[in-house]
């Protein structure tokens, strides 16, 4: 039906629309110690590697953005993937599955596309409940130094084909 969002828990999630960009900065704003995420986005939101679509937001039952989920375009060993960053909740609302129901959203949208491999790097206590696992296990590195438990991939049911390995190449504004 259209109009209707998925509902994960008591959080509505849907895509971000241009009508959610300042939401969207307070969010990322309050859940990180500097400005650095939200800029990063607004950089993002410029960028080539910006694929409409795949930035999520999850709604409280008010109908505020309570969390924030982005994939953007990155390329693994030459091929196409995605990388998950970043992801962000309202301190009020954190551990309470505004994040995982962002974060599942947007990754059910990745696949639909036919996306094959997302990439993060983060929390390995994290992300590994949404299937990611150590991307050195798949032979995917990162061009700079990382502890190995944090760079994380998630091979998804859509492209065809072997899934990708190498180093990682970040968009522009990710700078590294």
């Amino acid at each position: 039906m259209s109009g209707a969002r998925p509902m994960s828990g008591t959080w509505a999630t849907r895509p971000e629309t241009a009508a959610d960009e300042a939401a969207v900065r307070r969010v990322l704003e309050a859940a990180f110690p500097t400005a650095g995420e939200a800029d990063l986005v607004d950089a993002l939101r410029r960028d080539p590697a910006w694929l409409p679509g795949l930035a999520f937001v999850a709604e409280d039952p008010g109908g505020r953005v309570a969390g924030y989920a982005l994939l953007t375009r990155c390329r693994v060993g030459g091929a196409d993937a995605l990388a998950l960053a970043p992801v962000a909740v309202l301190p009020e609302h954190q551990r309470h599955g505004a994040g995982g129901a962002a974060v599942r959203a947007v990754l059910a949208a990745a696949q639909r596309r036919g996306e094959r491999l997302v990439v993060v790097l983060g929390h390995p206590g994290y992300y590994p409940r949404f299937g990611f696992t150590r991307a050195s296990t798949l032979g995917i590195s990162a061009g700079f130094e990382v502890p190995d438990e944090a760079l994380m991939a998630l091979v998804l049911g859509g492209g065809p084909g072997p899934v990708p390995s190498g180093v990682i190449e970040y968009a522009a504004p990710f700078g590294v």
